[in-house]
């Protein structure tokens, strides 16, 4: 059986959307890192409406996403929606490039960019319409595998744009580099991709809208996500409170919080690969569930932490068990809506908005009580928890058989 690396590099219908994945993850490295800077010192923003701008925009996400990941399953070839996906981001980022102003700013934030930020899912999408013929095993390495290589494009982002930027007054040239990076995408499916025939079943134009939303809303869906959710809100809150406590409690500076979040990412990208080789051999929930027990042990080690050494002692456990919450639920997420790519797809964006929710709570409850160090350990302490809710749904009598 091939690799899935080599699975990726033989099959034009994978090799083409993981390249336009590692092309897209520079959009979002380009911009995000210093998004709140821009909005808030050099347009001038108050921090009230920046944050109401940013809650809004994560609500266009999630909607956009739903509404195209449905409408996607409807269409024979997923291509002219990645193309106009791709104009939206080059007209969100370039815009806010070449005018700097509030008005643009907020219409780029607001609704052009979490257009285009769909394109995430639609991508996913289109590999798993290809992946569903495959082996289950296969067809989890391969998107393990294109995780990392996305992974391993927005680790890599940050550190070239910084150098970049660094003798620059404004750092609103980080979205014209984005802007660059969508003109990529939108190039290599132009110019790449094929039309390609119908992949979904013969039915799945007759669904309608509202009974896929139904499907989402089903009992058995909602409650995987929630769990998904709450273990993806681990990763989060982690990339709020380690700085925190690095700076705090470990004593350390800026610059370990740089490096430490660059080491971590570039790590994450071997390991999502070991994780992806596991599922060929073991059934995704258990790996995922070893994976989230490793970044637990991590999370309470943190707590502990009194010295910069001692968090870059962690670092191995750190991306091991994050690779695995990084990487896993995305083929988890699709497997509950399997026989529909975009839908099933589509949950990705829910999973990341209601984790965001999950690590903001956390942290809220964490620091009324506590400091830093006690919410890393609550944390760990929820992560236990959701893997013993998670082990219970997914038990032998409860597991839904899913066609491979």
């Amino acid at each position: 059986m091939p690799s899935a690396f080599s699975s990726i590099l033989r099959d034009r219908r994978i090799r083409v959307p993981t390249l336009t994945l590692v092309a897209l993850a520079f959009t979002y490295a380009s911009t995000i890192p210093y998004q709140s800077i821009i909005g808030i010192n050099e347009i001038g923003l108050s921090d009230g409406a920046y944050s109401a701008l940013i809650f809004s925009a994560a609500l266009v996400n999630v909607a956009t996403s739903l509404t195209l990941g449905i409408w996607s399953d409807r269409l024979s070839d997923r291509r002219p929606l990645v193309l106009a996906l791709s104009v939206s981001g080059m007209l969100g980022f370039g815009l806010i490039y070449e005018f700097r102003t509030a008005a643009v700013f907020m219409l780029g934030v607001l609704v052009l960019i979490p257009v285009s930020n769909s394109t995430y899912s639609i991508l996913f999408a289109s590999i798993r319409a290809t992946t569903n013929t495959m082996d289950r095993g296969r067809a989890a390495a391969i998107t393990s595998t294109v995780r990392a290589l996305y992974s391993g494009s927005w680790a890599l982002a940050p550190g070239l744009i910084g150098l970049y930027l660094i003798n620059s007054q404004s750092m609103t040239p980080a979205y014209g580099i984005a802007g660059l990076a969508s003109l990529t995408c939108f190039c290599l499916y132009l110019f790449l991709a094929k039309r390609a025939p119908k992949q979904e079943g013969p039915l799945s134009h007759q669904i309608g809208f509202l009974s896929s939303l139904g499907r989402i809303f089903s009992p058995h869906v909602l409650m995987r996500i929630g769990i998904m959710s709450l273990l993806l809100g681990l990763q989060r809150l982690s990339g709020v409170v380690s700085p925190l406590i690095i700076t705090h409690a470990a004593g350390g500076t800026v610059v370990d919080v740089g490096f430490m979040a660059g080491l971590v990412a570039f790590l994450e990208m071997p390991f999502m690969m070991m994780w992806g080789t596991l599922q060929r051999r073991f059934r995704s929930v258990h790996i995922l569930a070893v994976g989230t027990l490793i970044y637990c042990v991590y999370l309470a080690l943190l707590s502990f932490a009194t010295a910069p050494w001692q968090i870059y002692a962690l670092v191995l456990i750190n991306a091991c068990g994050a690779a695995a919450i990084l990487s896993i639920p995305i083929t988890y997420l699709q497997d509950l809506i399997a026989d529909r790519p975009g839908l099933g797809s589509s949950l990705i964006s829910v999973n990341v908005f209601v984790s965001n929710g999950v690590s903001a709570s956390i942290f809220a409850a964490g620091t009324a009580f506590t400091d830093y160090s006690g919410t890393a350990l609550l944390a760990a302490a929820v992560g236990l928890a959701s893997v013993g809710l998670l082990l219970f749904l997914e038990s032998g009598r409860r597991q839904v058989q899913l066609p491979a």
